[in-house]
This record gives C-alpha cells, sequence and structure tokens, in this order.
C-alpha cells in the first residue's frame, strides 16, 4: 500500500461541467503544458509534491526562495521552460531540474 509523505495535501482536481463558470467570481487561466505540483512553505523549508504524492523537492529549485510568506502551500503547476523562457513539456518529462520561469502572473 502506497503512503503519502507527511505533510502532503491533496490538490483540488477539477470536475467536468458543460460549460466554464462566468461571473466576477470566476478566474481563468492558459493549461500550461507542465506538472500538478503542489508546494508547501514553512519557514524557510520548502517542499514539492506530485498530484499523487511523490515528493519532487530535488527536482524543483528557486520556486519560492523570494515569496514573503512564512508559511504556505500553493497547488499549481511547475513548467520546465527551454532556452526561450517558454515551456517545454519535453524538458519537464525528462527530467531536467525546474527553475523559476520568468512568467507574468494573472491578476
Amino acid at each position: 500500500m502506497y503512503r503519502v509523505p507527511a505533510g502532503f495535501v491533496a490538490p483540488c482536481l477539477p470536475t467536468k461541467a458543460p460549460h466554464p463558470p462566468t461571473g466576477e467570481a470566476w478566474l481563468h487561466e492558459i493549461k500550461h503544458d507542465g506538472f500538478r505540483v503542489i508546494a508547501r512553505k514553512v519557514g524557510s523549508r520548502m517542499k514539492f509534491y506530485s498530484r499523487p504524492g511523490n515528493d519532487l523537492t530535488c527536482r524543483i529549485v528557486e520556486a519560492l526562495a523570494h515569496l514573503r510568506s512564512n508559511s504556505c502551500i500553493i497547488d499549481g503547476e511547475a513548467v520546465a521552460c527551454d532556452d526561450n523562457g517558454l515551456p517545454s513539456f519535453n524538458r519537464i518529462a525528462t527530467g531536467a531540474t525546474m527553475t523559476a520561469c520568468s512568467c507574468t502572473p494573472s491578476t
């Protein structure tokens, strides 16, 4: 039986709907070609987990280094960028170490 590591928080999973939700309370973003990652920061300690709970910490660097929060849990997409700064699924799937891409966050 597989056990998830201590500190793992399961991601929010999408549900099928006939139409996307509308209204001011909803934010939509593009689908990046990467891995679903749960990032957990407690003080200066950071851990990264895949959707099923595999530890990805050794593959993801810098991602939360400049985050001002003392503790947080972020459910998002980890993307490995190519030399032009564009997301590359091939790079992430082949085991490349991921660094923070210079992407503009949605507002």
